[in-house]
């Protein structure tokens, strides 16, 4: 397990691989990196969770993914084709079979246009004949649920969150798609929806045989829909593994702090800490060694002068951390 941002690579299996991957952005104060040496594979028919706070890379990531970022350094690989340096022309055929859902559904959806010309914007941006784009636009917003009358003459201004989370989802899945990436698609939503948009990903994975990459904060949502997960820390992987093992006894100091802030069903029973200390370093000067190391409770010298490498805790279960244990 080469590199410290290495997760869990398996062979030709994986449809979406990532390897090194480094995304930094130049700001007046300096170079920000906000994904550093990221690496991992997405098997197909699976779903792979991101999680972390806001601000450790995890949407870069997402959006490095599909080249929406640009790349500075590493390479992404789809279907066994290197995508990363791919010409403009031939991304733009590759983004038909990967698509993205946006954290904010009404913002990603052009406020000038109907939805049933929301939902066929890819189409139409790939010339496809007007007789396919209408057959096409009335059966996903079905495969959605968006069958009320008069919906898809509405405009994003005219609809719930919910209903615009759904049209997102409706034109992603115009164009069959074999990768579905979703930016935090529930986080903007109230409980109820999100279970409805949680139920209705699920479906759609199962009836396309979609392979997902779900991104958010929310470490239940991620739990739920997840057959692998990976946690993020200012754009390093702390760790990596099935949820269960990983939920149930976490490896990584950090991910057990993320694990601890979330609220308790029963409010009688105290945390497992130690709490975390202090603020996340500035992604212009992170930490040396251990990026975590300044908030860590189990931190000593050597995690200063020395950067963890991802290794294998327990079967399937990876964490950067010098001083983890099974």
């Amino acid at each position: 397990m080469a590199g410290s941002g290495t997760a869990h690579l398996r062979g030709d299996e994986a449809l979406l691989r990532v390897e090194d991957l480094v995304v930094e952005y130049r700001t007046s104060g300096g170079t920000v990196q906000a994904v550093s040496r990221v690496s991992f594979d997405v098997l197909r028919g699976e779903t792979l969770g991101i999680v972390g706070e806001s601000g450790c890379g995890k949407s870069t990531t997402g959006r490095a993914v599909l080249r929406l970022d640009y790349i500075t350094g590493g390479q992404v690989t789809f279907a066994g084709e290197a995508i990363h340096d791919a010409k403009p022309r031939r991304m733009r055929d590759l983004r038909r079979r990967m698509q993205m859902i946006f954290q904010d559904p009404v913002a990603s959806l052009n406020p000038r246009r109907r939805v049933r010309d929301l939902v066929v914007e890819g189409l139409v941006v790939n010339h496809a004949p007007k007789g396919e784009r209408d057959s096409t636009g009335e059966r996903v917003l079905r495969d959605v649920g968006l069958t009320a009358p008069g919906l898809a003459e509405a405009l994003p201004r005219h609809l719930s969150g919910g209903q615009a989370q759904r049209v997102a989802i409706a034109r992603a899945l115009a164009l069959e798609p074999e990768l579905l990436i979703c930016d935090e698609a529930v986080s903007s939503l109230d409980v109820s929806v999100q279970a409805q948009i949680l139920n209705l990903i699920e479906d759609l994975k199962s009836r396309f045989s979609l392979t997902v990459v779900f991104i958010a904060h929310d470490l239940g949502v991620v739990k739920t829909v997840s057959d692998r997960v990976l946690v993020m820390y200012l754009g390093h992987i702390c760790e990596y593994g099935e949820p269960e093992e990983m939920y149930s006894a976490p490896a990584h100091p950090y991910t057990r702090a993320l694990l601890d802030s979330a609220p308790l069903p029963d409010p009688l029973k105290a945390f497992g800490g130690p709490p975390l200390e202090g603020d996340v370093p500035s992604p212009l000067a992170p930490p040396s060694g251990c990026v975590f190391r300044t908030r860590c409770p189990l931190a000593q010298d050597r995690c200063a002068a020395e950067e963890p490498q991802m290794r294998e805790i327990r079967p399937g279960q990876f964490a950067a951390c010098h001083f983890a244990s099974a």
